[in-house]
Order: structure tokens, then sequence, then C-alpha cells
């Protein structure tokens, strides 16, 4: 948490006018009067902002893996507390996630989740469970993007990844839309240690893997194909200390 004390330190003169526009847009429930884009570029500014003063570089590869059109499913690995914010200043597009039940009220979490419209899960009601990724299919099938952290928590062994649930995977295979594996390396550095030294995190946005690909697959083979395409990545990218 070191490293979100330099963050507010080295833009204290920002940071209140930052919160008041997160209530702000906060309030507007319905995006009656902002809109996804413009919610979404208002995040990435300050991320963007906050992760330079954090001393923390994003480096990016494989965005040109993005489908098109939006109606996507990403799904990352997960590090830490810091994750949100590499997708909040790489990806480029608005995107929801998936947030468990214990940060639902946590203080500025749960502004952000009304911004972006997150939605709740409760892991340990399975129908509860079941109805938000009916609900993600919908929105996915509509249109929207979702980035879900698969494992269902963060990983707390560096760049070692959990294995993924497969009922996340439903989701996407529900809206028949493309399954985007994305990598991400030593994210866990900044928000998880207690050091404040410039570091780089990476994220790798990785092929696409079409409807058509894996329609005839079992969930298991699914998480299994998304699990080795990732590890693959992290172990090509990952530098030993």
């Amino acid at each position: 948490m070191k490293r979100i004390a330099l963050m507010v330190i080295r833009l204290f003169y920002i940071v209140p006018i930052w919160f008041y526009k997160i209530w702000k847009y906060a309030k507007d429930i319905d995006h009656e009067k902002y809109d996804d884009e413009f919610r979404y570029r208002f995040l990435q500014k300050i991320t963007t902002r906050a992760n330079r003063a954090g001393r923390v570089t994003v480096k990016c590869s494989g965005l040109e893996n993005l489908p098109k059109d939006n109606g996507f499913v990403i799904f990352p690995n997960h590090q830490g507390l810091f994750d949100g914010l590499i997708f909040f200043e790489t990806m480029g597009r608005p995107f929801s996630i998936i947030m468990k039940k214990e940060v639902e009220n946590t203080f500025l979490v749960k502004q952000i989740r009304l911004i972006i419209g997150a939605k709740i899960m409760d892991r340990d009601d399975v129908r509860q469970s079941m109805k938000v990724i009916k609900e993600i299919s919908g929105e996915v099938k509509e249109g929207k993007n979702y980035i879900i952290f698969a494992e269902g928590t963060r990983s707390k062994k560096g760049n070692e990844i959990l294995t993924f649930k497969g009922g996340a995977f439903k989701s996407a295979v529900y809206a028949k839309a493309p399954i985007i594996p994305a990598a991400l390396i030593d994210a866990f550095k900044a928000f998880d240690t207690h050091s404040i030294k410039r570091i780089t995190v990476q994220v790798h946005y990785l092929k696409p893997i079409e409807y058509e690909e894996y329609k005839d697959m079992k969930t298991g083979e699914i998480v299994r194909l998304v699990e080795e395409r990732i590890r693959q990545v992290i172990d090509e990218n990952t530098v030993s200390e």
C-alpha cells in the first residue's frame, strides 16, 4: 500500500478533483448524462497518471488481437489489486468486470463499480453466481465487453497462476463470443508488496479463441486451453530474479 500513498502524495493537487468527479459520475447510475466511452476515458486518464506517479510503467502487447467489434470477454490471470489499473490504461475501450461481494461497498471501489457497471458475485451462492453469468452473457451479446478473473481470487504466488474456474467461461459460451486470454506479469509488485521502487508490469493480449473454435469443446477443455496459453506467455516473458 506504500505505492498507493506515493500516488496520492505526488498527485495531491488533483486528487480532490478526481474524487469529486468519481462521486459525480457514480451517481449517474443509468448512464443518462455520461456514456460508457466518456466514463472509460476519464478512468483511463486518471489511472495512467496515477501509474506514472506511482513509478509503474505498463508494457502492453497484443492490442491488435482485440476484436474490432465489441462484445467479447477477456480472461486474464489475477495477480493483485493493481490488475484493474492495467486494463484501464491499456485496453482502449469501455469494459466492465465481476467483483466479489466482499468488496461491494469498499470505499472508492463502490464508486468505480457504479461507474463501469460492474457485476457483484457471491461466490458462496451458486444460484446467484449463475444468474450473474447469464446477465453478463446477455450484455456481451449486446456488445458490452467484460474482463473476468476466472481464478476467483488473486494468486498470491507471484507469476504463478491458479486453476481457472470453468463456470466463469459460460458467460462467453452462452453469448457465443470471442474469448481473449490475457497474461499479466509482475502486476503483484505494484500494490501487493511494500516496495515503491520503479517497476515495469506487463499485459499481453493473446489471440482470441473464436466461438467456432471452442463450440464443441467441454468447459474444462476451454479452461485448460486458456491456462496453457497464458502460462506459456508468462514463462516466455518472465526474468528469473
